[in-house]
């Protein structure tokens, strides 16, 4: 007999090799019917799986938002089967959970089609009506790679080889289907249900290596039931319609070419929002006490070899050869040890060394140094996406050196900071994460406890409710990471904030303690937009282009319905810029309708319309972006108005 533990604390025994599916029945015929997998002390497995004696049992039931990520792994193997139904010679090769859905990458001599994919789906609506069960089965190594060779499958060769030696070769049934896979799933392919749709076909790489073949990647989304699957593509239709590359272009923000690939070429409309973001930046920087610096982009590698990045971040920068020209001809002498030179992907080291000229005392610290430090990662060409993976980026960065007794108090600072910028940004619905020590790590346990206690205090003296996030911390130390959730639901990571021990030892920055000891600074990692570029994507699709009036690159537009108002135009823009806003003149021989259309197309707050009334009463008729009616104002009140909505919110 086996006793089998129940999450209320109760037990119950049941003969040796009893499964989930016994316990689950045995409890209630209603709750086997909704329960598709278990848990095995906290481990998501196999409904159909036996249960080892003594092991706390938990029941998934299928619109448990545990189930989900079940729901589209199944989904992938019945996508799977689906296509090599429709088309026999195509290889699987794998297939993940991703955010919100799935993929699947075939290998086929001929790409994807969108109208192959309503195809693919109806097969699938067939397989999911069969509800074949899922079985498993563990093979030898040997059969696996047999099996599969024999059926062509070279790929699933390839992945029968990476297998830990440790770890079975584990081969899931859905019917005559089978694939290789980790598990667990569900029942049968019912479980699935028909709140799936496959959204878009992409090409791949065969393990991400550019070397290796092209495969066709069929991406999906599947959803407990067919409301949460509508919501979903609502919010997708949404996220199109607000895609930053698309407005970008649109606005005549910025553009991206092949010719620099992951570096931004920022219009003048674009670069405005930069200068205000960095403004606002800078004098909440300057009112927390911030030193701003500046630091070079190209460092020799042996700065990046002691800082430890040479060894852990290599591949992702971009080095170059330090070469001296000869003097007898044109050939470059490459100097010996030390001849490369790397751009900066981090200003931390950096930041070390300025912290390093001279001698610092207890009495110094903190030390909040600051910069808007330009860095360069070597990003995959296939993982670059518009303003939000580039590989040029610029930093709202800072340092904070300073002691132990010091963390908790410079933690709850930054936190305000943070809340104070995102609030002033109208992004107010964030969530915070506390990630701790991972397996691999620097330091010892007691030093990890004393760094995540800081943090959490911190946390907790701001009043901020968290969650921990076990084992994600860096190397080095604990961070904090701030979630977001954008007006259409997406949740986004921005900022940062680590806590490092690390970094200060390895490149020996010390102070002078109370005690006239050496001791070595705490070193605290810390950014809020994150980077600019990145910030001014989300910023843009938070708004849908349609930017607060303070951060708006054209901020009001003077529009004229006749001729005979031009000069009275004229004035009222040079009133408006002689208040600091930013303002266009209209005057063209055009239909104000026409005007207002371009004008409103092109996200401009504000639209100040003059015909021959206004120009005689000396008034202006006021357009709001989205409103359909007009506010007739005299012009002194409306540039007032004006002036007073595009100061920005820390200066208002």
């Amino acid at each position: 007999m086996i006793t089998v533990r129940f999450p209320d604390g109760a037990t119950r025994d049941f003969a040796q090799g009893t499964t989930g599916t016994t316990v689950v029945d045995s409890l209630s015929k209603s709750l086997g019917k909704a329960t598709v997998a278990m848990k095995l002390d906290g481990v998501l497995s196999d409904l159909s799986d036996p249960v080892p004696n003594g092991a706390t049992i938990e029941f998934v039931k299928r619109d448990d938002p545990q189930a989900l990520e079940l729901i589209r792994h199944d989904a992938a193997h019945v996508m799977a089967e689906a296509v090599q139904e429709l088309w026999p010679d195509t290889q699987v090769t794998i297939g993940p959970v991703i955010d919100n859905g799935f993929y699947y990458d075939f290998k086929r001599d001929v790409p994807f089609s969108e109208d192959e994919l309503r195809q693919i789906e109806k097969k699938m609506a067939e397989i999911v009506q069969r509800g074949a069960a899922f079985t498993k089965e563990v093979w030898s190594r040997d059969e696996a790679k047999r099996v599969f060779r024999t059926k062509g499958e070279t790929f699933k060769v390839e992945l029968v080889d990476a297998i830990p030696e440790d770890q079975d070769v584990k081969i899931y049934r859905q019917g005559q289907w089978f694939d290789l896979c980790r598990g667990p799933h569900m029942r049968t392919t019912r479980d699935v249900g028909t709140a799936f749709r496959l959204t878009k076909v992409a090409g791949a790489y065969w393990r991400g290596d550019s070397n290796r073949d092209v495969l066709s990647r069929i991406y999906g989304t599947a959803w407990a039931s067919k409301d949460d699957l509508d919501a979903h593509l609502t919010m997708l239709e949404e996220a199109e319609k607000r895609d930053h590359r698309k407005l970008g272009r649109e606005l005549d923000l910025f553009h991206l070419q092949e010719e620099a690939p992951g570096s931004v070429f920022w219009h003048p409309k674009g670069y405005m929002i930069w200068r205000q973001l960095e403004a606002y930046i800078r004098r909440q920087l300057d009112a927390d006490g911030y030193q701003e610096v500046k630091t070079p982009q190209l460092i020799d590698n042996k700065l990046w070899v002691r800082s430890g990045h040479w060894g852990k971040f290599r591949e992702n920068m971009f080095v170059v050869p330090d070469e001296i020209p000869s003097t007898e001809d044109d050939a470059p002498i490459i100097t010996g040890e030390g001849s490369l030179m790397a751009l900066k992907p981090m200003n931390c080291p950096a930041h070390v060394q300025i912290f390093n000229q001279g001698i610092k005392s207890y009495r110094d610290l903190p030390i909040r140094m600051a910069e808007f430090g330009c860095c360069h990662r070597n990003e995959a060409h296939g993982a670059l996406h518009g303003l939000m993976r580039v590989r040029q980026m610029t930093q709202d960065d800072a340092h904070i050196f300073c002691t132990d007794d010091q963390v908790t108090d410079e933690t709850r600072r930054f936190l305000a900071l943070f809340a104070r910028v995102y609030g002033h940004m109208g992004l107010t619905d964030i969530k915070y994460r506390l990630a701790t020590r991972p397996a691999v790590r620097a330091g010892d346990d007691a030093t990890w406890d004393r760094a995540e206690k800081s943090l959490a205090d911190a946390l907790h003296a701001s009043g901020i409710d968290f969650e921990y996030s076990p084992g994600e911390g860096a190397f080095y130390g604990p961070k904090l990471e701030f979630h977001l959730t954008d007006a259409i639901g997406r949740s986004w990571q921005c900022g940062t904030y680590q806590l490092d021990y690390v970094l200060p030892e390895r490149l020996d920055a010390t102070y002078v303690a109370e005690d006239g000891s050496r001791q070595r600074p705490v070193m605290l990692h810390r950014a809020v937009f994150g980077t600019f570029e990145r910030f001014i994507g989300i910023l843009i699709e938070h708004h849908a282009g349609r930017m607060p009036v303070w951060l708006s690159p054209v901020q009001a537009v003077v529009a004229t319905i006749v001729s005979d108002a031009d000069a009275y135009a004229e004035k009222l823009a040079a009133d408006l810029k002689a208040r600091g806003l930013r303002v266009t003149l209209d005057t063209r021989n055009e239909k104000i309708n026409y005007k207002v259309r371009e004008h409103s197309l092109q996200k401009i707050p504000l639209i100040l319309v003059c015909g021959k009334r206004e120009a005689e009463e000396g008034s202006v008729s006021v357009r709001r972006l989205g409103d359909q009616g007009q506010i007739m104002m005299r012009a002194e009140e409306a540039i007032a108005m004006l002036a007073a909505e595009a100061v920005p919110p820390d200066l208002a």
